[in-house]
């Protein structure tokens, strides 16, 4: 197949959509001269006075959680608490947390629509989860139990109320823990009303109410039937959003409690039960579910969520990284004072060259070992702590911002593309989607199986697994959208500092914005 010019390759994308949603991971809050007054007065008066009274309810709520476990065994406590410590220190428990939530503010709790029975719906999905306040929705739902980290069990006092709430706990650094909590919800799930009903917050993160991001499948691997919940915080001010980018913790707490009356709407929507296919595929039936609660609120269901500890977005068909490790790459070399274009980074194209952080640290002239650690580890290595050098390459290249977005994806493709398939017609050497997922992960922060499943679908549209050159630049240069995104993350000289907002890069229709760093 010989190479054409860009409209010859259209079906290999659709036209662009329409304007993307808002990024749910960022949060601004804009002040006018007469609330910054008003804030200051009450947050000097109020606020003190508010988290002080709090804060001695939270260590009041210690006794009763830990009464009821006190002389338990680990046995005893796989089943269900009953008799005078459920009710007691239930009662106490639940008393405490509305008179915390009552002094920080929440003066008004409005509940609508009417929450199922533990038989009806075993599972409450609550959304969007945007505060380290959506804990109040467990006030109305007569505090259902909850799955939490594991490391939260050694925080002073919120271990005890785990425990006291018997919570589903969860390790992320043990791979066996998920099967355990996958196994354990599906007890409770389906104990036939023995255990009180587990409440989920599915999207797993916090965001900033303007979009719902992804459903994780944990809570609907039972395929039983779940109770949506949605939270809403109709306040004419929002300062209770706690995302990714916005207002820190403190803030977040001491601006809330400045505000004379907050307001929490609670929505019990009716029972979702699952069809069959949606019990057999979890993922199915948390995005159908995703989908229903969206458009009960209003906003759009997005596919944006966090991949280990960074936010994901999608634009167009591409999925990638709110704030790339490469752009921290480049605050890190220019901190070392080096200038990625002063690399010799000459590598073998379509050939791997596993290096060594030693020879890495020859290679960029680093001495100083703890930058040398640092700028290594954003690059992924083997089961021998080895990086292919092709992968540095790339990524100096990019940040240099001496090539044009032509030049840098004609290097990113003689530097992965394999020839693999003899041709009597057409390219000998293509881009797989190793290679491809690599790339985009590189310059992008694609995660590699969105990657692999985007280069899957752009080869249906030939007989070929790969890609050539012409369809590679025809995707990432000349797409209207996906072109505009490469060339604004490629642009080191922008996104070199971002504590300002004038550095960050941005796309057309609100789709992306890389906003500043929190101040708490």
């Amino acid at each position: 197949m010989s190479q054409g010019s860009p409209g010859d390759w259209a079906p290999l994308y659709p036209t662009p959509g329409p304007p993307a949603p808002p990024n749910p991971f960022v949060h601004e809050l804009h002040l006018s001269r007469l609330q910054r007054v008003k804030f200051c007065l009450l947050g000097a008066l109020l606020a003190p006075i508010r988290v002080l009274l709090a804060f001695i309810v939270l260590f009041l709520l210690w006794p009763f959680a830990w009464l009821q476990v006190a002389g338990l065994t680990e046995e005893q406590l796989q089943e269900p608490i009953t008799g005078w410590r459920k009710t007691v220190c239930h009662n106490g428990v639940l008393g405490l947390s509305r008179l915390l939530f009552f002094l920080l503010g929440f003066l008004r709790i409005r509940v609508r629509g009417q929450r199922a029975s533990r038989l009806q719906a075993p599972v409450l999905v609550a959304a969007p989860h945007s505060t380290f306040f959506d804990p109040i929705v467990l006030l109305p739902c007569d505090l259902p139990k909850v799955v939490s980290r594991a490391e939260n069990l050694s925080v002073p006092v919120i271990g005890a109320l785990l425990r006291f709430n018997q919570a589903i706990l969860v390790s992320r650094h043990d791979p066996a823990s998920r099967r355990r909590v996958v196994e354990e919800v599906r007890r409770r799930a389906t104990s036939g009303g023995k255990w009180p009903q587990v409440l989920f917050f599915p999207e797993g993160t916090c965001s900033n109410k303007k979009a719902l991001l992804k459903f994780k499948p944990g809570a609907f691997i039972a395929g039983v039937p779940v109770q949506p919940v949605l939270i809403r915080y109709p306040n004419s001010l929002d300062t209770t959003s706690w995302a990714w980018r916005g207002p820190g913790v403190l803030k977040v707490l001491w601006l809330t409690a400045s505000q004379p009356c907050s307001i929490v709407d609670v929505e019990f929507l009716p029972v979702y039960r699952p069809s069959p296919e949606e019990s057999r595929d979890p993922t199915l039936y948390a995005n159908n579910v995703q989908r229903v609660m969206a458009q009960a609120l209003g906003i759009p269901a997005t596919e944006c969520e966090f991949v280990g500890s960074l936010p994901v977005i999608v634009v167009g068909r591409l999925k990638v990284a709110l704030e790339p490790q490469l752009w921290e790459l480049g605050r890190v070399l220019r901190k070392a004072g080096l200038s990625p274009g002063c690399v010799d980074t000459e590598a073998e194209p379509g050939r791997s060259r596993m290096i060594s952080q030693e020879e890495f640290a020859r290679q960029l002239q680093l001495s100083d070992p703890q930058m040398v650690a640092g700028a290594f580890s954003y690059f992924q290595q083997d089961a021998r702590g080895l990086v292919d050098f092709r992968d540095v390459a790339l990524a100096l290249a990019a940040l240099d911002g001496g090539r044009s977005l032509e030049e840098l994806t004609r290097l990113a493709f003689e530097l992965f593309a394999e020839e693999k398939e003899k041709q009597a017609e057409g390219p000998g050497r293509l881009l797989y989607k190793d290679g491809f997922s690599t790339i985009l992960h590189l310059l992008l922060g694609s995660p590699h199986p969105a990657a692999r499943t985007l280069h899957a679908e752009l080869c249906q549209a030939g007989a070929r697994q790969g890609l050539s050159l012409c369809e590679f630049q025809d995707f990432s240069v000349h797409h209207p959208l996906h072109g505009k995104l490469f060339g604004t993350y490629l642009r080191p000289s922008q996104t070199s500092n971002t504590s300002s907002p004038d550095s960050a890069p941005a796309l057309a229709n609100g789709a992306m914005q890389a906003p500043k760093q929190k101040g708490d």
